[in-house]
Protein backbone atom coordinates (compact mmCIF):
# COMPACT_ATOMS: atom_id res chain seq x y z
CA UNK A 1 0.00 0.00 0.00
CA UNK A 2 2.73 2.47 0.98
CA UNK A 3 4.80 1.55 -2.07
CA UNK A 4 1.82 2.34 -4.30
CA UNK A 5 1.18 5.62 -2.47
CA UNK A 6 4.76 6.85 -2.86
CA UNK A 7 5.27 5.59 -6.41
CA UNK A 8 5.42 8.02 -9.31
CA UNK A 9 2.05 8.94 -10.78
CA UNK A 10 3.50 9.55 -14.25
CA UNK A 11 3.19 7.11 -17.11
CA UNK A 12 5.04 6.80 -20.40
CA UNK A 13 2.28 8.77 -22.08
CA UNK A 14 1.59 12.22 -20.66
CA UNK A 15 -2.18 12.70 -20.28
CA UNK A 16 -4.17 15.87 -19.65
CA UNK A 17 -5.50 14.64 -16.30
CA UNK A 18 -2.01 13.78 -15.05
CA UNK A 19 -0.66 17.16 -16.15
CA UNK A 20 -3.47 19.10 -14.47
CA UNK A 21 -3.10 17.02 -11.31
CA UNK A 22 0.63 17.81 -11.10
CA UNK A 23 0.16 21.53 -11.82
CA UNK A 24 -2.70 22.06 -9.36
CA UNK A 25 -0.87 20.11 -6.63
CA UNK A 26 2.26 22.24 -7.21
CA UNK A 27 0.22 25.45 -6.97
CA UNK A 28 -1.49 24.33 -3.76
CA UNK A 29 1.82 23.42 -2.13
CA UNK A 30 3.34 26.69 -3.33
CA UNK A 31 0.42 28.55 -1.73
CA UNK A 32 0.91 26.59 1.48
CA UNK A 33 4.65 27.45 1.57
CA UNK A 34 3.85 31.10 0.80
CA UNK A 35 1.39 31.31 3.73
CA UNK A 36 3.96 29.78 6.09
CA UNK A 37 6.54 32.29 4.84
CA UNK A 38 4.16 35.22 5.49
CA UNK A 39 3.34 33.97 9.00
CA UNK A 40 6.98 33.36 9.97
CA UNK A 41 8.49 36.49 8.35
CA UNK A 42 5.69 38.95 9.05
CA UNK A 43 7.53 40.79 11.81
CA UNK A 44 10.72 41.22 9.81
CA UNK A 45 8.85 42.32 6.69
CA UNK A 46 8.61 40.64 3.30
CA UNK A 47 8.11 41.47 -0.36
CA UNK A 48 4.61 40.76 -1.76
CA UNK A 49 6.22 39.88 -5.09
CA UNK A 50 8.38 37.26 -3.41
CA UNK A 51 5.36 35.55 -1.84
CA UNK A 52 3.74 35.29 -5.29
CA UNK A 53 6.99 33.85 -6.64
CA UNK A 54 6.86 31.13 -3.99
CA UNK A 55 3.43 30.13 -5.30
CA UNK A 56 4.47 30.05 -8.95
CA UNK A 57 7.90 28.41 -8.70
CA UNK A 58 6.78 24.82 -7.87
CA UNK A 59 4.32 24.82 -10.78
CA UNK A 60 6.92 26.26 -13.18
CA UNK A 61 9.52 23.65 -12.23
CA UNK A 62 6.92 20.86 -12.42
CA UNK A 63 5.92 21.95 -15.93
CA UNK A 64 9.57 21.99 -17.03
CA UNK A 65 10.12 18.48 -15.66
CA UNK A 66 6.95 17.25 -17.40
CA UNK A 67 8.12 18.72 -20.71
CA UNK A 68 11.60 17.25 -20.45
CA UNK A 69 10.70 13.77 -19.18
CA UNK A 70 13.35 11.27 -20.26
CA UNK A 71 14.06 13.02 -23.55
CA UNK A 72 17.71 14.12 -23.53
CA UNK A 73 17.28 16.26 -26.64
CA UNK A 74 14.45 18.25 -25.00
CA UNK A 75 16.55 18.66 -21.85
CA UNK A 76 19.40 20.23 -23.83
CA UNK A 77 16.94 22.41 -25.76
CA UNK A 78 15.43 23.78 -22.53
CA UNK A 79 18.89 24.30 -21.04
CA UNK A 80 19.86 26.30 -24.12
CA UNK A 81 16.70 28.39 -23.91
CA UNK A 82 17.25 29.21 -20.24
CA UNK A 83 20.89 30.09 -20.89
CA UNK A 84 19.69 32.97 -23.08
CA UNK A 85 17.97 34.55 -20.06
CA UNK A 86 20.15 36.73 -17.92
CA UNK A 87 19.09 36.57 -14.28
CA UNK A 88 19.99 39.41 -11.97
CA UNK A 89 19.45 39.51 -8.24
CA UNK A 90 20.73 41.63 -5.38
CA UNK A 91 22.17 40.05 -2.25
CA UNK A 92 19.22 38.52 -0.49
CA UNK A 93 18.17 37.34 2.91
CA UNK A 94 19.45 33.76 3.44
CA UNK A 95 15.99 32.73 4.70
CA UNK A 96 14.37 33.95 1.47
CA UNK A 97 16.87 31.99 -0.61
CA UNK A 98 16.24 28.86 1.46
CA UNK A 99 12.52 29.22 0.65
CA UNK A 100 13.40 29.48 -3.05
CA UNK A 101 15.30 26.18 -2.94
CA UNK A 102 12.45 24.73 -0.88
CA UNK A 103 9.88 25.51 -3.57
CA UNK A 104 12.22 24.27 -6.29
CA UNK A 105 12.55 20.90 -4.54
CA UNK A 106 8.77 20.62 -4.19
CA UNK A 107 8.32 21.45 -7.87
CA UNK A 108 10.87 18.80 -8.85
CA UNK A 109 9.10 16.16 -6.76
CA UNK A 110 5.72 17.00 -8.31
CA UNK A 111 7.13 17.18 -11.83
CA UNK A 112 8.61 13.70 -11.48
CA UNK A 113 5.25 12.39 -10.28
CA UNK A 114 6.18 11.85 -6.64
CA UNK A 115 3.35 13.97 -5.32
CA UNK A 116 3.09 12.20 -1.95
CA UNK A 117 6.80 12.78 -1.36
CA UNK A 118 6.40 16.44 -2.26
CA UNK A 119 3.46 16.90 0.12
CA UNK A 120 5.26 15.21 3.05
CA UNK A 121 8.46 17.15 2.31
CA UNK A 122 6.56 20.47 2.21
CA UNK A 123 4.65 19.78 5.43
CA UNK A 124 7.76 18.68 7.35
CA UNK A 125 9.87 21.69 6.34
CA UNK A 126 7.01 24.13 6.94
CA UNK A 127 6.55 22.71 10.45
CA UNK A 128 10.29 23.17 11.05
CA UNK A 129 10.11 26.78 9.80
CA UNK A 130 7.17 27.54 12.10
CA UNK A 131 8.92 26.00 15.13
CA UNK A 132 12.11 27.98 14.45
CA UNK A 133 10.07 31.17 14.09
CA UNK A 134 8.11 30.62 17.32
CA UNK A 135 11.20 29.74 19.35
CA UNK A 136 13.16 32.64 17.74
CA UNK A 137 16.06 30.27 17.24
CA UNK A 138 19.48 31.93 16.80
CA UNK A 139 18.04 35.45 16.97
CA UNK A 140 20.24 37.72 19.12
CA UNK A 141 18.61 39.41 22.09
CA UNK A 142 20.60 42.57 21.41
CA UNK A 143 20.15 44.01 17.91
CA UNK A 144 23.25 45.55 16.41
CA UNK A 145 22.99 48.63 14.23
CA UNK A 146 25.27 50.33 11.74
CA UNK A 147 25.94 54.06 11.88
CA UNK A 148 27.54 55.99 9.01
CA UNK A 149 28.71 59.52 9.76
CA UNK A 150 30.25 61.96 7.28
CA UNK A 151 32.65 64.52 8.76
CA UNK A 152 34.94 67.23 7.30
CA UNK A 153 38.62 66.42 6.95
CA UNK A 154 39.70 68.86 9.68
CA UNK A 155 37.68 66.99 12.37
CA UNK A 156 39.48 64.25 14.30
CA UNK A 157 37.34 61.14 13.79
CA UNK A 158 39.03 58.98 16.44
CA UNK A 159 37.33 60.42 19.51
CA UNK A 160 35.07 63.25 18.33
CA UNK A 161 31.83 61.29 18.99
CA UNK A 162 32.92 59.20 21.99
CA UNK A 163 30.98 61.18 24.60
CA UNK A 164 27.73 61.00 22.60
CA UNK A 165 28.14 57.31 21.81
CA UNK A 166 28.93 56.46 25.44
CA UNK A 167 25.74 58.22 26.54
CA UNK A 168 23.35 56.65 24.00
CA UNK A 169 24.83 53.21 23.30
CA UNK A 170 25.65 50.06 25.25
CA UNK A 171 28.64 49.36 23.03
CA UNK A 172 30.18 50.75 19.85
CA UNK A 173 33.12 50.08 17.59
CA UNK A 174 34.61 51.75 14.53
CA UNK A 175 34.20 49.31 11.67
CA UNK A 176 35.55 51.27 8.72
CA UNK A 177 36.86 54.71 7.77
CA UNK A 178 37.10 55.95 4.20
CA UNK A 179 37.58 59.26 2.40
CA UNK A 180 35.31 60.84 -0.18
CA UNK A 181 35.21 63.95 -2.39
CA UNK A 182 38.96 63.69 -3.04
CA UNK A 183 39.79 63.59 0.66
CA UNK A 184 37.63 66.57 1.64
CA UNK A 185 35.29 64.35 3.68
CA UNK A 186 35.62 61.26 5.87
CA UNK A 187 32.97 58.58 6.26
CA UNK A 188 33.08 56.69 9.57
CA UNK A 189 31.15 53.44 9.92
CA UNK A 190 30.30 52.29 13.47
CA UNK A 191 28.79 49.03 14.69
CA UNK A 192 26.79 49.83 17.80
CA UNK A 193 24.00 48.76 20.11
CA UNK A 194 21.67 51.48 21.36
CA UNK A 195 20.44 51.56 24.94
CA UNK A 196 16.80 50.72 25.59
CA UNK A 197 14.19 53.49 25.32
CA UNK A 198 16.59 55.81 23.54
CA UNK A 199 15.15 58.59 21.38
CA UNK A 200 16.83 57.95 18.03
CA UNK A 201 15.97 61.42 16.68
CA UNK A 202 17.60 63.06 19.68
CA UNK A 203 20.65 60.81 19.21
CA UNK A 204 20.96 61.77 15.53
CA UNK A 205 20.45 65.47 16.31
CA UNK A 206 23.38 65.36 18.75
CA UNK A 207 25.56 63.82 16.04
CA UNK A 208 24.43 66.40 13.46
CA UNK A 209 25.50 69.24 15.72
CA UNK A 210 28.94 67.64 15.99
CA UNK A 211 29.55 66.79 12.31
CA UNK A 212 28.34 70.08 10.85
CA UNK A 213 24.96 68.76 9.66
CA UNK A 214 26.54 66.43 7.09
CA UNK A 215 25.12 63.05 6.10
CA UNK A 216 24.22 60.54 8.86
CA UNK A 217 22.77 57.09 8.13
CA UNK A 218 21.52 54.72 10.85
CA UNK A 219 20.82 51.18 9.62
CA UNK A 220 18.57 49.43 12.11
CA UNK A 221 19.71 45.92 11.14
CA UNK A 222 22.99 44.41 9.98
CA UNK A 223 22.92 41.33 7.75
CA UNK A 224 26.29 39.73 8.24
CA UNK A 225 25.65 36.91 5.78
CA UNK A 226 25.21 37.59 2.10
CA UNK A 227 24.34 34.94 -0.45
CA UNK A 228 24.42 35.56 -4.16
CA UNK A 229 22.36 33.59 -6.68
Amino acid sequence: MLETLFASTLTDTLTLSTTLNVIFTSLIMGLFISIVYIKTQGRDGYSPGFTITLIMLPAIIAIIILLVGNNIAQAFSLAGAFSLIRFRSAPGNPIDISYVFFTLAVGLACGMGYIAYGIIFAIMLCVVMVILSITKYAKPKIRNMQLKITIPEDLDYQDCFDDILQHYTQSYKIQRVKTSDFGALFEIVYTLCLKEDINQKEFIDKLRCRNGNLSIVLNTEIINEKIYI
